[in-house]
């Protein structure tokens, strides 16, 4: 799918969410990579092949 240079990161690679946004949709809370993976706002992916990657948001600091 990819025809940058150099080729961004493929879907199955643990740095996909770097590939370049081809589509966005804030509105909606989800965008499309150039790898096929849509994103959305709460950090989930969907991959090309219908797998999901969960909510990976770093954890909150605690209030000392």
């Amino acid at each position: 799918m990819c025809d940058h240079q150099p080729r961004c990161p493929g879907a199955d690679a643990l740095d996909r969410e770097a590939a370049a946004l081809v589509a966005f949709h804030p509105e909606q809370g989800w965008g499309l990579l150039c790898n096929g993976v849509v994103i959305f706002e709460d950090t989930g992916d969907l991959l090309p092949d219908g797998r999901i990657v969960p909510v990976h948001r770093a954890p909150c600091g605690s209030a000392a």
